[in-house]
């Protein structure tokens, strides 16, 4: 059932208003006051029942809790303690009186991202978009980029994929009650110790040995559990002894494999930078407004889709968001391959014809220049907003943590042109009053030499 929060609520003589101490000139507190509280309650209320369950947290709280995560790049546990102690926040998530306490487990934020999943998430980044004016959104000249959301595993290799199999194995046989053959505990704890420093000469053919027997293992202790189960248990680990066996045929050029037991969905997709020659993770992209550098647009793919194939998924989204396609996107030479997509035009760097004028070269130039510009954005994304490592589990994590951190890149676009506008407001009325002083100054002046 929906948490309803009172409108019209009373003062408590035992609790301190939170605005009788604020400052409501704070950029927080005009945030609050901008955003459509009212409409966005109106929205997700249809991801909740109407009448069974107890009350829910309201809805203002805990999407203003994740927004404020997201915006000063908090955990889950950090977000609900530094809230405790600023009434700023407090306000922000709808509070009348300072609360002393949590506003709820960190555990509900889980809870409510599984609830309102990638379509709920994509409402709440369009709160962010609409608090900008209509001209800024809809420009007509787009910039268009990709980048990778990295998600949170090790860096995979075979022999360390082939352990966690063994170790899995041993902990269902644990909860089945059924006893292995053989743990290997031991064996395979020296094994590990065998199999490092491959690369070095004197080391090479112990270590390669020591891999290919942690295989042999993790295939014999597999078909040892599959002979065990019975018809009820191999039911229930049917996926799961799936995975085990693809990961124990794949090779190590094999398309498409399996880099982590716990996010099967995982893609390796290439860096192509020295220092970094790979990233683990899922496709993102990412669409930026050319002048006021408003992020309208940001899907995550599952795969590793060629960039102009994710192009017509993306201008859809922001058609949804903004209420019109652009009529330019600018991108770089990722998007070869089509000119015009739903109407809109692809402009990718390349020669002109040699009919073109300096103007149009100038122009053109200009633009791609302009392109640039998106790369910042991206990387103050992933460092400033929780993208730089996806904590989010599956592929629905991956949507719902894009999503979250361009609605928190925005938010904070508009809480620093909201402090710079009471910045300038307050330059303004001290050069208003510089002038009247000296206005008064000129006055007595002039009174003063008329007396002598």
């Amino acid at each position: 059932m929906i948490g309803k929060t009172d409108k019209t609520p009373q003062l408590n003589m035992f609790q301190v208003p939170i605005l009788q101490f604020i400052n409501k000139d704070h950029e927080l507190y005009k945030l609050a006051e901008r955003i459509n509280w009212d409409e966005l309650e109106q929205d997700l209320s249809e991801y909740y029942c109407v009448d069974n369950g107890r009350p829910s947290i309201p809805i203002r709280k805990i999407v203003g809790v994740i927004l404020l995560k997201r915006m000063f790049n908090e955990s889950d546990e950090s977000v609900v303690d530094k809230w405790r102690e600023n009434p700023y926040w407090q306000y922000f998530c709808g509070e009348v009186n300072f609360q002393h306490h949590w506003p709820f487990d960190p555990t509900e934020l889980i809870k409510f991202r599984q609830r309102m999943n990638e379509k709920g998430m994509e409402r709440i980044l369009k709160l962010s978009i609409d608090l900008f004016e209509r001209k800024e959104i809809q420009e007509k000249q787009v910039l268009v980029d990709t980048t990778v959301q990295e998600k949170n595993i090790t860096y995979p290799t075979d022999t360390k994929l082939q352990k966690k199999i063994i170790e899995n194995c041993r902990d269902i046989a644990k909860d089945e009650g059924i006893t292995l053959r053989q743990s290997y505990k031991r064996t395979l704890k020296q094994l590990m110790i065998d199999q490092r420093f491959r690369e070095h000469p004197k080391r090479r053919k112990k270590a390669n040995a020591a891999a290919r027997k942690i295989k042999v293992i993790a295939g014999r202790v597999v078909r040892d559990l599959e002979r065990k189960f019975n018809d009820k248990q191999l039911g229930r680990y049917e996926q799961d002894l799936l995975l085990f066996n693809l990961i124990l045929s794949q090779k190590q050029k094999d398309q498409n494999k399996i880099y982590s037991l716990h996010e099967p969905e995982v893609r390796c997709i290439a860096k192509g930078k020295e220092a970094k020659k790979y990233e683990f993770g899922n496709k993102v992209s990412i669409v930026k407004t050319m002048k006021s550098g408003i992020i309208i647009g940001a899907l995550s793919f599952t795969d590793n889709p060629y960039d102009t194939d994710t192009l017509d998924p993306q201008l859809r989204q922001v058609e949804r968001l903004t209420s019109r396609l652009p009529e330019t996107a600018i991108a770089d030479r990722g998007y070869r391959g089509k000119k015009k997509i739903l109407g809109t035009e692809i402009r990718i760097p390349g020669k002109l014809p040699a009919y073109a004028t300096n103007y149009q070269k100038q122009k053109a130039r200009k633009y791609f220049r302009a392109r640039a510009g998106i790369e910042p954005v991206i990387g103050h994304i992933k460092h400033d907003h929780r993208m730089i490592k996806n904590y989010l589990s599956g592929i629905q994590g991956d949507a719902i943590n894009t999503l979250l951190a361009a609605t928190g890149f925005n938010l904070m676009k508009m809480l620093r042109r909201i402090k710079a506008e009471s910045i300038c407001f307050c330059l303004k009325l001290l050069e208003t009053l510089e002038n009247k002083i000296k206005t008064k100054i000129l006055i007595w002046k002039n009174q003063w030499v008329f007396q002598v």
